[in-house]
């Protein structure tokens, strides 16, 4: 998918790499960043690789942050036809995840994001209910305390 202009894609090699998950990237060479295996990843922009995943974390087109004019993909149907998510792609009991929002028919052929063996309804809630979670935190137990170490003077 888009890993250039991904928000939470770094922070998912680094965590699943920290956990000694093998993590592969696919998706179109101008949507692959230069040198992002420095982070313990491999890339590819072979879209059979995904079937050697036990998991396909799927990234949505970001065309909001795409620079104007820049051509990263010919078109939105052939990033479709090459590198979208469709159920010929996948292996009976492949996982599905996606952060959402969902471009369907666009990274993700709806048969596949509505699948059985679709997690992102429950990844989606689950993100809601830790961003919930947080905020409840901060709002109830207010600011940590500042430890000042050195001498403040008032005049």
């Amino acid at each position: 998918g888009d890993v250039l202009h991904s928000r939470v894609a770094r922070s998912n090699i680094q965590a699943l790499v920290l956990l000694g998950a093998r993590v592969t990237l696919v998706g179109p060479p101008p949507l692959l960043p230069r040198g992002i295996e420095a982070m313990g990843c491999e890339t590819t922009t072979d879209i059979d690789a995904i079937k050697a995943a036990d998991v396909v974390y799927v990234l949505r087109m970001q065309n909001e942050r795409m620079q104007e004019g820049a051509n990263y993909v010919p078109s939105l149907r052939e990033y479709t036809a090459r590198w979208g998510i469709t159920p010929e792609r996948l292996r009976p009991g492949q996982k599905v995840m996606h952060p959402g929002p969902m471009n369907r028919g666009v990274e993700i052929d709806p048969r596949v994001a509505d699948a059985a063996d679709a997690l992102i309804e429950t990844q989606v809630r689950a993100g809601l209910v830790v961003r919930m979670a947080v905020l409840y935190d901060l709002l109830t137990t207010g600011p940590a305390a500042v430890r000042i170490e050195t001498p403040v003077e008032v005049a």
